[in-house]
């Protein structure tokens, strides 16, 4: 008799906002199938940010990423994984210029990834937008608070409701992308009181990057977590060093293949 093999199934969308309230979600990004593989055991989702354009590219920031590198990391996440839902992010000037212009390069992501979700930046005013592209099919995970895709207009990265008189304005952007049909919303770089009322406000789950406990999960970019990058924002937490532990594996690989250690008997063909 042959063995049957259990099925390994995705999370889904609507798994992921069932979980409000209840156990916290886990997510981490990730940009290529190796890396993906890993995480996949580990998180609920999984985002192909364009924060890839910083990390894997040298970029300054996140604005000049293309629709095309989005889709090339998304399909090699999608080749690392079984597990998790895989959110992709719609990268600056694919979503912002109409619900139309918007829904054309969602629908290439998700054909041609095969991921489960895209995520855009914004709040009351992509509401419609989040709309359009929910009732057509397309499976919205919102982003307010600090949006990376806009620091030019707030003039860099800052931390969102230091100013009490802003808060209104947020909790006004979580209702509207709720609203919308987002099935989770991002909330990056905002104080902690401001993330805790927005997360009883609302229906759907609230995911913080710099925005407290008190959120219904959490995300943090890999890299930054596990200690690669020469400089780490307040809100992470590093798990690992793997910055100093790489470079000093290259350097004493270096070395030895200077001197003619490397290769030795033992990793030459006879």
């Amino acid at each position: 008799m042959s063995k049957q093999t259990e099925t390994v199934r995705r999370m889904t969308v609507p798994q992921i906002t069932r979980r409000k309230g209840k156990s916290p979600i886990v997510s981490l990004t990730s940009y290529h199938a190796h890396t993906a593989a890993i995480v996949d055991k580990h998180v609920d989702f999984i985002l192909v940010g364009d924060s890839l354009g910083m990390v894997m590219h040298g970029m300054d920031s996140t604005l000049g990423v293309p629709l095309d590198l989005m889709i090339m990391h998304g399909k090699a996440v999608m080749r690392g994984t079984s597990k998790a839902l895989v959110v992709v992010d719609m990268p600056f000037g694919t979503y912002e210029e109409s619900p139309e212009v918007a829904f054309r390069n969602a629908v290439r992501i998700m054909k041609e990834t095969g991921c489960g979700a895209v995520k855009l930046e914004g709040g009351a005013q992509m509401a419609p937008t989040i709309r359009f592209l929910v009732e057509r099919g397309i499976p919205v995970m919102a982003h307010i608070g600090l949006t990376p895709q806009s620091t030019n207009v707030m003039g860099g990265f800052k931390t969102q409701g230091r100013d009490r008189d802003s808060w209104q304005s947020h909790r006004d952007d979580a209702t509207a992308v709720t609203e919308a049909g987002a099935f989770a919303v991002v909330l990056e770089g905002m104080v902690e009181e401001l993330a805790a009322l927005i997360t009883k406000d609302i229906a759907i789950p609230t995911i913080g990057i710099g925005a407290s406990v008190e959120c219904d999960g959490q995300i943090l970019v890999l890299e930054d977590m596990l200690g690669m990058n020469a400089w780490t924002p307040k809100f992470v937490r590093v798990y690992a060093e793997l910055g100093p532990i790489i470079e000093d594996a290259v350097s004493r690989y270096a070395d030895d293949v200077r001197n003619r250690s490397f290769p030795a008997e033992a990793e030459v063909y006879r």
